[in-house]
Order: structure tokens, then sequence, then C-alpha cells
């Protein structure tokens, strides 16, 4: 009976344990249904977006992962591209163009070869030597600095960025622009005497990137982030709040401070305290790195210091997706079935709609024109301008794809334009308002809502 009664106990024993398992199987199942239901709505939202952006004339795919960047998108590529510099302008940053294409022993050399993995692009040349097609520029910039001969103190801290393609092999490329195969990036990386130093130069990086955030007009959240294969000791990352964000961010509400939560995870807020900090998915625009001399040291990167020595160059990496940030942009503002951009990045400010042929309207249509030449002379808007001329269309329709192509002021030559002091009617999109006014008051307040 002894032996019964320690079997029944030994069964109860397992049976808990075999309870206490299903119930984690039975959760983890329930998590990975959650989670691939949640994937499946993300995908769907973003395919619809990238479905607008490829109607309305933005891109064109022309591979997985790789697309066509068509004049609209471009225009707003380059307006990007001018906010950029004109921040690094202010910072001495200096431009430059680094090759596409590395040497494999450099990546070798450093460790990224392995550490990256199936992600890297490579290839052979004709005589058997293995290249990278750069998913970033760390190993190269370093290579650079270390070809120059007695590179002395006084000629740091040193800032070099560029802003071309760059590549990363995708097992399944998903999201358009948002993770690509091939994507455009701003990256720039800087060498200082001392970590001290470096560090003084990653705050006034930190700062120039707030300001382009600024400037671009969208919510943006800075958070603490892990250094990953980038290595270095400090690094940030910066997120347009979006449903669609892979990312997982930590805000605190009281402060602002934020985290990823691949970092650490804290209890509280660090900065001020609080104990509850808010969950809220991002689409990563930005991260930065301070890098110390992971590459320098292997590179053989020195400079000589103020008492003739010889010592590693401090580095800090910091990268902008440029072609990411339009997508995300256009993500975070667009409705349904209207794209949206931030007036800073549209492809052009202001539509100009005039009368349909054979309308009454069409006895003012050349105020369209006049219009035009005469806002075109102005700083504010030169070369920032564009005209529907397809009067074949009624008003209604062009409005209604202006609306659709997300500019973000549209001027309407319409009935009020055939009253003795003609008027215009204009559309603000994003803040979905419309008024008329001569065109005197029209340019006065274009002018205020562009200084806004």
């Amino acid at each position: 009976m002894k032996i019964h009664i320690t079997r029944i106990k030994c069964y109860a024993v397992i049976y808990r344990c075999i309870s206490k398992w299903l119930n984690i199987v039975y959760a983890i199942a329930v998590t990975y249904r959650f989670m691939l239901v949640m994937v499946s709505l993300l995908t769907a939202a973003t395919a619809f977006m990238l479905q607008l952006m490829h109607d309305l004339g933005v891109i064109r795919q022309a591979s997985p992962g790789a697309f066509h960047l068509l004049p609209l998108g471009e225009r707003s590529l380059q307006k990007l591209i001018r906010i950029v510099d004109d921040e690094m302008c202010k910072i001495n940053a200096q431009k430059l163009l680094l090759p596409l294409l590395t040497s494999g022993e450099l990546w070798k050399s450093t460790g990224r070869w392995e550490d990256i993995g199936e992600e890297l692009f490579t290839l052979k040349d004709r005589h058997d030597r293995e290249l990278v097609l750069s998913p970033t520029h760390e190993e190269a910039v370093t290579e650079l600095m270390a070809s120059i001969p007695q590179l002395s103190y006084r000629q740091l801290p040193l800032l070099l960025y560029q802003v071309t393609s760059k590549f990363r092999d995708e097992m399944r490329p998903r999201f358009g622009l948002l993770r690509g195969r091939e994507f455009i990036m701003k990256d720039l990386y800087t060498f200082d005497t001392s970590a001290e130093a470096a560090s003084e130069t990653y705050k006034a990086v930190s700062k120039a990137y707030d300001n382009i955030f600024r400037r671009i007009g969208i919510q943006y959240f800075k958070v603490s982030a892990v250094t990953g294969v980038m290595g270095g000791s400090v690094s940030h990352e910066y997120h347009f709040p979006a449903a669609v964000g892979e990312a997982k961010l930590l805000i605190c509400e009281s402060c602002g401070y934020g985290t990823s939560l691949e970092s650490c995870v804290p209890s509280e807020c660090p900065e001020c305290g609080h104990g509850f900090l808010k969950c809220c998915p991002g689409i990563e625009v930005g991260h930065t790195f301070l890098l110390g001399t992971k590459y320098s040291v292997p590179l053989k990167a020195r400079f000589t210091t103020v008492e003739g020595k010889s010592d590693f160059l401090q580095m800090g990496s910091y990268g902008l997706g440029m072609t990411r940030i339009l997508a995300a942009g256009v993500e975070v503002l667009s409705l349904p079935d209207e794209m949206r951009w931030p007036i800073a990045l549209a492809p052009f400010t202001v539509c100009i709609v005039p009368p349909k042929e054979g309308s009454k309207e069409s006895a003012v249509a050349h105020l369209a024109e006049e219009l035009y030449h005469r806002m075109n002379s102005i700083d504010s808007f030169r070369n920032d301008l564009i005209i529907d001329n397809r009067c074949n269309m009624t008003i209604g329709k062009r409005l209604f794809e202006a609306q659709r192509t997300g500019y973000p002021f549209i001027v309407v030559i319409g009935r009020k334009a055939l009253q003795p002091v003609p008027e215009f009617e204009v559309h603000h999109i994003l803040m979905d308002k419309k008024a008329s006014f001569n065109e005197t008051a029209l340019i006065e307040y274009l002018k205020e809502q562009l200084n806004k």
C-alpha cells in the first residue's frame, strides 16, 4: 500500500509539472498568434501606404527591396538633403563621398564580417578578392584616416559625412522604403583626440540632429539604445511614433526620457523618478554611436598628440535613414486615401489650379500664371510651385488629385477670381481648412504658414 501512495504522489507531481508546462506552451502559442495577427495588420497598413506612394508617382518597385525614386520622390529627398547639409555646415562637418564597394579584409579586421553575417552583401571580383557592398562605412572612413600621414591633434576634431546608397541583404524585404535591400543614408563619422572631446562632439551632433527633426516638423522621440554590432559605449535612436513601427519604445510622459525595449528596461524613469513609462511603437529614422577606438585600433588610425606621442583616434558614427525618413513621414501624416507630407519635405509646397477651359472662370485663367510668376520671384516659394495645367479637366477633379498627392497648399482660381478684386481659394491640407484671399493677402498668409 505504501508503494501505491508513493506512486500516486509521484504521478501528482508529474501531472502538476505537465500542466504547468502546458500552460506556458499555451501562453506562448497565444502570444505568437497575437504577434502574427499584429504583423499581418501592420504589413497590410504599410502595404496600403506603399501602394499609395506607387499610384501617386512617388516611387516604383524595381525588384524586392529596391525602388525607383521618381521625380516627386527625388524632389522630396533633395529638400531633406538641403536641411541636413545646412545643419551639418553649422557644426563644421565636411561632405565627401566614399566608395560603395569596400574590401572584405577591412571588415574581417574589425570582426564585423562574421558579426553581421548573411545580411552583409558580399561578392568576389575576377581576381577572387572579397568585397562588401557597404551597409555603413566605418571601416572605409577609418582606413582613409589611417592613410593620412602625420595627422596632428591640431587638425582635430574632424567631422566627415556623406549621403549615399547603402545595401543590406534582407531575407524578406518589407514595408517598402522602410526596410529594403538598397536605401539612401546620411552617415557622419567624427574623429577626436580624447574620449572627453568625442563626448562633446557627440553632444554637438545630437543637437544638430534635434534641429533637423524639428525642421522636418514631425514629432520624434530620442531614446537610449543598445550599441549592437556597431560597438561603442553610448548609443541613441531617433523614432517617429507610428502604429506600424517595428520598434517598441518606453517613454516617460513627465520628462520625455525614452529608451528602447532592447536596452535595459528600468522600473522607473532614471531622469525624473516617475514609475510609469508608456510603451509605444516607433519607426527608427536615425541612430548615433560613440565608438571609442573600436575601429581605429584594428585599422591603425592614429594621430600625433600635443606631447608628440602617437595615439588612436576616438570615433563617433551618426546615421540618418534618408529614404526611411521620407516614407515614415508620409506614413505618420497620411490618411487612408490621401498622402500627406510634412511641409518641409513636400515635393512642391504650393499647387495652383487654373479654371477649366471653356468655363466662365476661364476668362481669368491668366491669373494663374501671373500668381505663379509673382510667387516664384519670392525666396520662400522659388522653384517650389507647380501649376496643374490639365485644363481639360474640371477644377474639382484636379483639386481631388492634388489633395491625394499631398501638396500642403492648393490655390484654386475659381468663381471669386471673377470679382473686381480677384480672390483665390486656398486649401491648407494638413489643417483641413480653406479660406479666400486677394493676391497680396494670399502671399502673406502662405509666408506666415511656412514660418510657423
